[in-house]
């Protein structure tokens, strides 16, 4: 573990927006609660589809990291149904699409963390993530301070990729 620390001012909103649901002794969902808000800006949606959609990530590791998420509260992608595993890939291989149109990558690293123990930050709602990869995209800021550098802001980010989907369309 790290000694030294590293503010994050910016994730207090999550932690007040979602406060614990004491009925059921856990939090909200986000990935339930971003949609239903209709406030696509704020919460960074980059694309609507009818089963799914496709959100900036908020804590990303590279610019430009998505995630495809269905709009059904489910945990596993086999329990999902058959159409919505069909957008989830529909909506997948748009979003590779409009990053290599705007940032021009050199891979993807593409991914579903399903459960808890698989390193899913939000186990309860399964989601996919799409992280454009550079050669040479790593240095030496994470191995010594345990920093992650990304060199354009998420709101610049969330604007470029979604005027980037609005072009393409599906």
């Amino acid at each position: 573990m790290p000694k030294d620390r590293m503010w994050a001012p910016w994730r207090m909103q999550y932690v007040e927006h979602h406060p614990p649901d004491t009925s059921k002794g856990k939090r909200g969902c986000i990935f339930c609660d971003f949609p239903a808000e209709n406030d696509d800006a704020k919460n960074m949606i980059v694309w609507r589809g009818e089963l799914a959609y496709v959100i900036l990530n908020g804590f990303p590791y590279n610019n430009g990291h998505l995630m495809v998420v269905p709009y059904e509260h489910q945990s596993k992608l086999h329990e999902l149904p058959p159409g919505t595993q069909q957008e989830i890939t529909s909506l997948t291989t748009l979003s590779l699409k409009v990053l290599e149109g705007l940032y021009g990558p050199g891979g993807f690293n593409i991914g579903i963390n399903q459960g808890d123990a698989a390193g899913a930050g939000i186990g309860a709602h399964l989601h996919q993530h799409i992280v454009p990869r550079w050669v040479g995209d790593t240095n030496f800021m994470p191995v010594i301070a345990d920093v992650r550098v990304l060199p354009e802001a998420l709101a610049s980010s969330f604007e470029r990729i979604r005027d980037g989907f609005a072009a393409v369309g599906d």
